[in-house]
């Protein structure tokens, strides 16, 4: 809890209002008031309606669907507090969007996580702080500080109850390996890896599976589930090869286009998913499950205005 809270301001645009309440909630103070709307022509227009000067500003603001307008109401709260004369500037993203395109994959790809990082850093962002970056190298592209959260730890706290001896850690790709094999060691249980071919993006094709899955009750992790498509070919691919049972577990529930379809027919069982991306009711499916990542953000808000260690929020 901020005990001498009268310098810290939070801010929220529209993208996740119920995490930036909870988080509020959990540092005991409350939202500052701002107005984010937008013109009659779709430009989008901030008010910051009380003094911030000198404040330690946090705005809370997930770059998720609407993409576009949500990093535009970012980086013009971001402007407004600048101009305001705030004293620094956490710019707090629980997703951060344009992350997947982190390289030139082809000739002629632009790099939007860097140019993403640009824009932040020019509105006048004194420091980023996220949730498991699409890849980690991002931190790289900033020239001020960055503190990439970790979602694994609330998973699988979570996953520790369904814990016995057939349960194994699956990582979806080869991409989440790393991701997957912290999950499994923090449970004690073996891991698997299942090798896909992905022809183009947002359609995956499963090759094979490496480890044996057969009787088991599989976990897959991933950072984030956009169309759905990765997640539900490898619990298929998971069941064909003998599989018993099918989690899934994921930071960032993205969700777009036929997703929630393709994962109310699939053999997943339960869906657990972190809350930095705001999921309306109408979207839910009786599999899956939210957690909230607002005790994590409060207590990384509360370091970063304390100059505290982030490490220690884990232990």
């Amino acid at each position: 809890m901020i005990t001498h809270g009268n310098e810290i301001k939070l801010f929220a645009g529209n993208s996740n209002r119920p995490l930036a309440e909870a988080i509020a909630a959990k540092l005991n103070t409350a939202l500052g008031e701002i107005e984010v709307g937008k013109f009659s022509d779709g430009e989008t227009s901030v008010h910051i309606a009380e003094t911030v000067r000198g404040r330690d500003l946090f705005i809370i603001q997930s770059t998720s669907t609407p993409v576009n307008d949500n990093l535009m109401e970012l980086l013009i709260m971001i402007d407004a507090a600048k101009r305001a004369s705030a004293g620094r500037i956490t710019a707090v993203m629980p997703y951060f969007g344009y992350a997947r395109q982190d390289r030139k994959a082809r000739s002629r790809d632009p790099i939007t996580a860097k140019l993403v990082a640009d824009l932040l850093t020019s509105a006048g962002a004194d420091r980023v702080l996220t949730m498991d970056l699409h890849a980690a190298q991002i931190q790289g592209f900033f020239n001020i500080p960055v503190d990439n959260l970790l979602g694994g730890p609330t998973l699988y706290n979570y996953f520790a109850e369904h814990m016995d001896e057939n349960f194994i850690v699956v990582s979806p790709d080869v991409g989440s390996v790393n991701r997957a094999r912290k999950v499994a060691e923090r449970l004690g249980c073996p891991m698997a890896i299942i090798d896909k071919r992905r022809p183009r993006a947002n359609v995956m094709e499963v090759m094979n599976i490496i480890g044996n899955v057969e009787g088991k009750k599989c976990l897959l992790v991933d950072d984030m589930i956009d169309t759905g498509g990765t997640i539900v070919q490898g619990a298929q691919a998971l069941v064909d090869a003998g599989a018993t049972n099918i989690y899934a577990c994921c930071t960032h529930a993205v969700l777009s286009g036929p997703a929630i379809e393709r994962i109310d027919k699939s053999p997943i069982e339960e869906l657990v998913m972190l809350d930095t991306i705001h999921l309306p009711e109408e979207k839910m499916l009786p599999k899956m499950k939210i957690i909230t990542t607002a005790d994590i953000f409060a207590a990384a808000i509360e370091n970063v205005y304390l100059d505290k260690p982030m490490s220690k929020i884990y232990d």
